[in-house]
This record gives C-alpha cells, sequence and structure tokens, in this order.
C-alpha cells in the first residue's frame, strides 16, 4: 500500500514537472516540424506554417501535437504560461478583410464541427458558447461579426467558450516613449508579433502586439483579470485556428514559442522566413492557355491564326465596368462557367424557372459543384446596385440558405453562381404526382429550416435583407434533406425588366401580400406573409390557387376549421405517419401569418419561436377586427385578377377571407 502511494506521489511530481518543464521554439516551420496539420494548413518550402491558403470559405488548424498539462487536477489551478508569435495576413484585395487567426487553447486538436468565415473555424452556431467548450482563444479578427458584437473590423479580444470576446480592443500597440497608442491594421500584408501571457496566481491575462522590428512594448494591449482554472482542462492542445470567407488570403505564422510556469524564449526574427508577396490577380485562363495555341496557329498561317483568336475572343467575351473590379472574388470568369456546365448543354439543365434556366456544373479548376442560373438582361439601369447587392448577400452564411458564390456578366446575360443542392427544390415533391412523397417529419423540419434562415436574414445579419419571393421553388433540398431557400433579390432586378411569370411588383402571384399589391413595397412583414403561403402548401400539398377546382388555399383550409375537421386539410399523401398536433399547428401559423393587416402577423423570431413549442400561437382576440370579424384580405377584385392571368392559377397566387377571433383562437 506503501508503496503504491509512493508511485502516485512520484507520478504527480512528475506530472508537475513535466508542465512547468514544457518549452518548445519554432523558428520557421521544416516539412518536419512536429505540428498537427488539418483543414487546409500547409508548411511551404520557405518555413511558413501557412494556415490558409488563398481559398474562401475555408479553415485551417496548427496544434503542438501532443497534450498539454495545464492543471494537476480538475478543481486545481491553472498554471502560468507565456507564448510568443509572428504572424502575418496576405489578402489579395488589402482593403478588404478577409477574417483571421486565433492562438487557442482546446480540449482537441481538430475542432470537430468549427465554421470557417466569423466562426474563424473555432465554433459553429450550435456550440458557440457552450460552457462545455472548454476553449480559451486570443483572436485577431478582421472582419465585424455584428452577432457577436465584434467592435470593428480589426480588433484583438479575449475569448472563453464563445466568439463574444469578454474584452476587446482595437489592434495596435503602445509606445515605451510617454506610452502613444499606435494603429496597426492585421490585413497590412506585414508581420507583426505577439505576446500572450497568463498570471496564474493573479489569474490575470495580458496581450501584447507590436510590428517585429518594435520589441516587445512594456504596456499590454489588453489585459483582464480572469481565471482559467475552471475553463481549462487538466490537460489541452494548444496552437492555431484560423478561416477565410468570400476574399481570398493567406493566414501565415512564422515562427512560436511556448513556455509553461516562464517566460517563453525570443523568437530570432533573422531566422523567420518571409511572407508571400500581396496578392496580385493570377494570370488569365484565357491568356495562358490562349497564348500558345495562337503561337501555333501564327507559325502554321498568321491569317487563320487573327481569326481564330477574334472568334475565341468574342465567344467568352464579358462585359466588366471599372466599378466591378472591387468585386474580383464574387466575380466568375464566363469561360469557367462554360467549361463547368459543358457549354450549357442541355443534359446539364436542372431547371427553368420565371428568372431563367439553371444548369449544374463543376468548376475546372476546384471540382466544386455548382449551379449556374443564367438571366437575360438588357436593362442596364440598377446593374450596379444590383450586383452590389449580390456581393453583399454572399457573405451571408446560414445552414438554411443556398450560398450564392458570386455572378458574370456578359452581353446582355447576367449569371449567378450558388451551391449546388443535390435534391432540387421542394415543389417537385409537393405537386404534379411526386415520385418521392417527402413524410410530415421531413416537411415540419423543412418549415422550420425555411423559418430559421428567414429569421437570419431579417434579425441575425448586419443588415435586414428581405427576400421578396419565399415559396417552394425557390427552397432546395440538400444531401441531408434539409431545407435552403434561395433565390435573394431577384425580383428587384426585374422591376427593370419584368417576366411573363412574375407581377410587375417584387414577387410572385400568390404569395404576395395585399399591401404589397397595392404599394409595391416589400418589407420583412410581406416576407412572413409569403411564409404564410408556403406553410399551407407544404402542409396540405396544394398550391395557393387551384383554377381547376376553383379554390383558394387559405379559404379552403379555414372551411375545414369552421367544421372542426381541420386535419383533414393535410396532404392525403402523408398517409397516417404524422404528429397531429405539429400539422395542426402548421395549418393555423400559416393562417395566421396570411393575415391582412401587417402589424398582426407575428415576427420571423416569433414564427421560429412557436415551431420550437418556445411560445404558444398568438392571441387572435388581440388582432383588429371588422364588424364581419378578423379580415384577412379584400376579395373585391380578386376572382378578377385570377381569370386575368390564366397562366398563373395552376401556378401560385394568395388568398382571401375573413375570419372572426372566436373561431382563431379556439378549439380545431
Amino acid at each position: 500500500m506503501l508503496s503504491k502511494l509512493l508511485i502516485l506521489l512520484f507520478s504527480h511530481i512528475t506530472l508537475v514537472a513535466v508542465a512547468q518543464d514544457l518549452s518548445f521554439i519554432y523558428n520557421g516551420f521544416k516539412s518536419s516540424a512536429n505540428l498537427s496539420l488539418d483543414g487546409v494548413a500547409s508548411f511551404t518550402s520557405n518555413g511558413l506554417l501557412m494556415l490558409t491558403n488563398e481559398t474562401k470559405q475555408e479553415q485551417g488548424h496548427a496544434f503542438y501535437p501532443k497534450p498539454v498539462t495545464f492543471k494537476t487536477s480538475s478543481n486545481g489551478s491553472a498554471f502560468s504560461f507565456s507564448t510568443s508569435f509572428v504572424f502575418g495576413i496576405v489578402s489579395e484585395y488589402p482593403k478588404h478583410a478577409a477574417h483571421g487567426l486565433a492562438f487557442v487553447i482546446a480540449p482537441t486538436r481538430s475542432l470537430p464541427g468549427s465554421l470557417p468565415g466569423q466562426y474563424l473555424g473555432l465554433f459553429n452556431e450550435t456550440n458557440n458558447g457552450k460552457d462545455t467548450n472548454h476553449v480559451f482563444a486570443v483572436e485577431l479578427d478582421t472582419n465585424v461579426g455584428r452577432m457577436f458584437n465584434d467592435i470593428n473590423n480589426n480588433h484583438v479580444g479575449f475569448d472563453i467558450n464563445d466568439l463574444i470576446s469578454v474584452k476587446s480592443t482595437p489592434t495596435g500597440y503602445y509606445g515605451d516613449h510617454g506610452g502613444k497608442f499606435t494603429n496597426l491594421s492585421l490585413i497590412s500584408g506585414k508581420p507583426m508579433q505577439v505576446w500572450v501571457d497568463y498570471d496564474g496566481i493573479r489569474k490575470q491575462i495580458n496581450a501584447t502586439l507590436a510590428p517585429i522590428h518594435v520589441g516587445k512594448p512594456t504596456r499590454p494591449l489588453l489585459s483582464s483579470d480572469y481565471d482559467l482554472s475552471p475553463i481549462l482542462n487538466d490537460t489541452s492542445y494548444l496552437g492555431f485556428s484560423s478561416a477565410t470567407g468570400s476574399v481570398e488570403a493567406s493566414q501565415c505564422i512564422l515562427g512560436w514559442s511556448f513556455k509553461m510556469n516562464g517566460q517563453a524564449q525570443a523568437l530570432e526574427i533573422s531566422q523567420l522566413p518571409r511572407l508571400p508577396r500581396l496578392g496580385t490577380k493570377k494570370a488569365s485562363k484565357l491568356l495562358t492557355i490562349g497564348i500558345p495555341v495562337i503561337s501555333v496557329v501564327l507559325v502554321i498561317a498568321a491569317a487563320s491564326g487573327v481569326v481564330y483568336f477574334i472568334i475565341r475572343r468574342r465567344k467568352f467575351a464579358e462585359e466588366v465596368e471599372d466599378w466591378e473590379l472591387d468585386y474580383g472574388p464574387h466575380r466568375f470568369k464566363y469561360r469557367d462557367l462554360y467549361i463547368a456546365t459543358k457549354g450549357f448543354r442541355e443534359k446539364e439543365l436542372i431547371g427553368v424557372g420565371g428568372f431563367g434556366r439553371v444548369y449544374k456544373g463543376v468548376l475546372p479548376k476546384s471540382k466544386v459543384e455548382i449551379a449556374v442560373k443564367r438571366l437575360s438582361h438588357e436593362s442596364r439601369q440598377g446593374m450596379k446596385e444590383f450586383i452590389a447587392e449580390i456581393v453583399s448577400i454572399g457573405r451571408l452564411r446560414h445552414r438554411n440558405l443556398v450560398p450564392v458564390l458570386g455572378y458574370c456578366r456578359r452581353k446582355g446575360e447576367l449569371l449567378l453562381v450558388y451551391d449546388y443542392m443535390p435534391n432540387g427544390s421542394l415543389d417537385k415533391y409537393l405537386h404534379d404526382q411526386p415520385k418521392t412523397t417527402l413524410t410530415w417529419n421531413q416537411r415540419f423540419r423543412v418549415i422550420k429550416g425555411v423559418a430559421s434562415g428567414l429569421f437570419y436574414l431579417h434579425e441575425e445579419w448586419e443588415q435586414v435583407v428581405i427576400h421578396r419571393d419565399v415559396k417552394p421553388s425557390n427552397v432546395l433540398i440538400d444531401g441531408e434533406l434539409n431545407g435552403r431557400l434561395g433565390d435573394f433579390g431577384l425580383s428587384r432586378l426585374y422591376n427593370h425588366g419584368t417576366d411573363p411569370r412574375t407581377t410587375r411588383i417584387a414577387g410572385t402571384l400568390g404569395y404576395l401580400a395585399p399591401e404589397q399589391a397595392r404599394t409595391g413595397k416589400a418589407t420583412t412583414s410581406t416576407d412572413v406573409y409569403a411564409f404564410g403561403a408556403f406553410i399551407l402548401e407544404v402542409a396540405c400539398g396544394r398550391r395557393p390557387v387551384d383554377a381547376n377546382q376553383e379554390t383558394i388555399l387559405v379559404d379552403w383550409v379555414f372551411s375545414h376549421w369552421l367544421r372542426g375537421a381541420l386535419l383533414e386539410a393535410k396532404d392525403p399523401n402523408l398517409g397516417t405517419d404524422y404528429v397531429a398536433e405539429e400539422v395542426e399547428l402548421a395549418l393555423k401559423l400559416g393562417l395566421v401569418c396570411s393575415h391582412s393587416e401587417p402589424e398582426a402577423r407575428p415576427s420571423m423570431r416569433q414564427v421560429t419561436e412557436i415551431l420550437e413549442g418556445d411560445v404558444p400561437l398568438p392571441d387572435i382576440s388581440s388582432f383588429a377586427i371588422s364588424a364581419s370579424g378578423v379580415t384577412y384580405r379584400n376579395r373585391q377584385g380578386f376572382s378578377d385578377l385570377v381569370l386575368s392571368c390564366p397562366s398563373f392559377v395552376n401556378k401560385e397566387f394568395s388568398s382571401t377571407t375573413s375570419i372572426t377571433a372566436s373561431q382563431l383562437s379556439g378549439g380545431r
């Protein structure tokens, strides 16, 4: 027994000694450097650790491969530690943020499930903010994440299990003479050095930053009294995490040193590798392929070579104006899209709609699957504003939105590039004798997903985005049968050149709110109205207007409500495999969202809370009540409009009815 106690005591002392003695330094990184890499992280031939590699929406991690002991027991105090590293962020467009990087201490080396972009490769939308993360990070952030309360697009912050920093400050350093603060830009393309020190006795974290030629300032840039003992596990991994967004960037570590219970060894600045030069636009593929071909042809016959060159230039000619140069990362070359879709051949056609034809493609270099929407748009009016909106929307990131990757302009065409969704649009699962019928569980998941996406557009992103055209054909189904909302902003483009399948008001017949039909103004409330029509269509398997049966979906659902047989309005293809309470909730919520008065409709925040069961349906008695009840819409002129648009009536149109408060708030 005594011998066992001696062994345990010796092991404990050895563990503390190992923790206290741990020290390492990397003055540059050879390919044989003892680090664990994942994502796009790699070593360069000149000794750089590149966490990202001029790719978009990617992440990279680099960790010291062995677990590091930070305390001797789960209730013990975390040891003091010190680390120093030199980094640099090189962006192809230095004036645009490319997202940043972070020094991180975490329970694992791979940070499973983490997302790129504003999540910095650290967390995702599900685990961000969870106490179970046991993650401490010092973020060097180059983007404003409104949902994370970022102070600006150039700041340093302490993150404890959450990307909402416990403390942050603009990037810079305090000079030793007079303590004057000097601003620094994280995306300047110049190397900078960071020191992170934790005092385990005083429970204090300090972060200091300076250009590499300055040395460590005496006054830290950021300091916080915070005890890391309950945050860090007994053993954790330490390293770096980085991510890019919609701008290409290389985020590099040039050198790194670490010391437990002591001061990290100073890096040899003269031995560190150099950063790559500021990104310059890559040579055009048209030139790199075209010039050799033209040279050979010119040798054979100069005249035929000139003709060949002219024909080739015309075939792939694009429309580029000066103001578009700032959108470089979002602009695709027409030639790449032509090759990706095999010349836009009919076999690659995956959809035809009011806004154009959609083709499946595979980008020739990255082999990424894409969907290319090909639109005709002769009018130049508003094009600059529309492209600006598309580029802005390209920054949206949500699991229930179809990412807009970019665009291309050529002659009278506008091509929009999206992520490819393998299962197509939702409408093919609802109408015209679908080959595959979605179960109620799958449909309810899609409804909640689209609601979550709209809530993100309306309230969670840094700007308010109004979709304008919520309907099943604009909801795509990904490989995991999640609903993803797509086609942002297209109706605005077609205010200048309307299509026969759309109204002259932005939107689609069948989903237009009454006030939008009168004024032409789209709001978040008009999106809610369209979402109401969407819920009813998904739950009932019927279009908003059916000319063959001369029925209007909202009226039809409401008539079942009046008869106390609301569940009979559900899609008969559901059979008996459904949750009655969920179907009834969806049908009632669809009617509530279809209210004619905008102020009576719930917000998308309330809709998501209702669908998740966090709050009940709103009290209908609080709605505006006319003499005949709660008016959903004025029917006057409705029939004439339907009859005058025979090409629409089997597609979409919204409904009208009036409902009394007692009927809506009571029973089935």
